[in-house]
């Protein structure tokens, strides 16, 4: 009996500490190391072998988490440049183009495209130091598993979905915390298993990913962030699970195959992985 009651109250601690978290990523942890691992299956050799002196010994799945982890650093950048990377915040039908997408130093940076085309830049540039590129390298992961999570397209007067109460099975969340973690927690998996059950190496449904640019992902966001707003009640439960647990999937393997389809890019020299549609400006 003891030991049942012991396993209950640490039960309900996890839950809390899930749904009461008073800082709210992308995905949460295990999302990002989905999306990393998944893009892992995906990089040619050639690629892989590129990336080895940026990551040091570690993978993608290790490095997603990093832009988060960061920010509890004491430095200027991170307590208050770093967090306007991770989002754009869009108004009901505004449209993105490339206009918003450059800028030349990372404290200026004020959005996520912003951000992603910042770290792609940094990548590509013959001048960059080996410490920028790995920043570059760790923050483009994370950014591209945070642009397919439609409440980082969300519109700014509720904080993407951070403002909007709802009870996930009488536990008491938020919206953007329930598409962050609350979903992905729900199937009891470890990140290596979820990747693992999602990941596709269809050719047909790969090249219609990788035909996109990262204004694709994050309008595809927006739109999706508007639907789910209106059809999120206060209270959830099994049949929005049952609703909504194949796209919270879906984004996950197109963050995880087009991550793979930039480093590729960036990486790889072939022709044949110049698939996706990423411009760069310097």
């Amino acid at each position: 009996m003891r030991i049942k009651i012991a396993t209950l109250v640490a039960t309900t601690l996890i839950i809390g500490a899930i749904f009461t978290t008073s800082k709210v990523y992308a995905w949460g942890q295990n999302g990002h190391r989905i999306v990393g691992y998944i893009a892992e299956q995906h990089l040619s050799d050639e690629t892989m072998r590129n990336l080895l002196p940026l990551l040091e010994g570690q993978s993608l799945a290790q490095v997603a988490t990093w832009a988060d982890e960061m920010r509890s650093s004491p430095e200027l950048f991170w307590r208050k440049k770093s967090s306007r990377w991770h989002y754009i915040n869009l108004p009901k039908n505004k449209t993105l183009s490339l206009n918003h997408a450059h800028t030349h130093s990372k404290d200026d940076v004020t959005n996520i495209l912003e951000g992603i085309y910042f770290s792609i830049n940094t990548l590509q540039s013959s001048t960059s130091s080996l410490n920028e590129k790995q920043f570059a390298l760790k923050f483009l992961v994370h950014l591209v598993g945070d642009s397919h999570q439609p409440f980082h397209a969300g519109r700014s007067e509720d904080r993407g979905g951070n403002l909007i109460k709802v009870d996930f099975f009488d536990n008491e969340t938020n919206l953007h915390s329930l598409w962050d973690t609350g979903l992905i927690e729900n199937e009891n998996l470890a990140y290596t298993e979820y990747a693992k059950f999602i990941d596709t190496h269809d050719a047909a449904l790969i090249k219609t990913y990788l035909n996109s640019s990262p204004t694709t992902w994050l309008m595809e966001s927006h739109k999706l962030a508007e639907d789910i707003y209106t059809s999120t009640s206060d209270e959830v439960s099994y049949s929005y699970v049952f609703k909504y647990n194949p796209l919270v999937k879906q984004r996950l393997q197109k963050a995880g195959i087009r991550l793979a389809g930039v480093l590729n890019h960036l990486f790889d020299s072939s022709d044949g992985n110049k698939k996706l549609k990423i411009t760069t400006k310097q």
